[in-house]
């Protein structure tokens, strides 16, 4: 949607480079923040609960596309991951940082797949955002099914996860796109004041 906004401004080269750069930045920040901030009010339960690290590689997907998306989707656990290793806590633990890797690439590769229809049409944001959901949790699983001897990982505790997890994601369905409607709303506004 980003993209589209600033191609619609005919914006140059490199303030595009800047302005995605900042968004990818931004996303990824967010994503390693906001667990955190779960974490430390809510306890470990509740990130597996509330999911919060999705929230914004979803959004990331939807803004930036996927090309774009899914590096911050990918780099958002990888980053989360070396910071709070440094800070003697790592988040996601070693054994889940390469499925969560591959889930978030897919959430933002996936809802970054309907970026251009959202920018045309806001209301694409909550079946970007569903599918995003159900083909990420899938591969999740589906990975843990195929390195099932390679990973303390089982596809049951992993299945445990994802239904304690659907009250997060039920609520990321919602907010993720309002958002994205919001945003989509300003970025609009001010192309026609353009």
């Amino acid at each position: 949607m980003i993209e589209n906004v600033l191609s619609a401004r005919n914006a140059a080269t490199g303030k595009k480079v800047t302005v995605r750069s900042l968004v990818i930045v931004g996303v990824i920040a967010l994503a390693v923040a906001l667990p955190q901030l779960v974490h430390l009010t809510l306890g470990q339960p509740g990130g597996v609960q509330w999911l919060p690290m999705y929230l914004p590689v979803l959004l990331g997907g939807c803004l930036l596309g996927w090309k774009y998306g899914a590096i911050a989707g990918a780099a958002s656990p990888i980053v989360s991951f070396a910071i709070t290793s440094l800070l003697g806590s790592p988040m996601p633990p070693a054994a889940r940082l390469p499925f969560m890797t591959a889930e978030l690439l897919i959430f933002a590769l996936v809802s970054g797949l309907f970026s251009g229809k959202i920018y045309r049409n806001g209301l694409w944001a909550f079946p970007a955002v569903i599918a995003a959901q159900l083909c990420g949790r899938g591969a999740f699983l589906l990975l843990t099914v195929i390195f099932n001897s390679l990973t303390a990982l089982t596809p049951q505790m992993v299945w445990s996860q994802i239904a304690a997890g659907k009250w997060g994601l039920l609520l990321q369905a919602v907010v993720t796109p309002l958002i994205i409607l919001v945003i989509r709303a300003f970025l609009v506004r001010e192309k026609k004041n353009d």
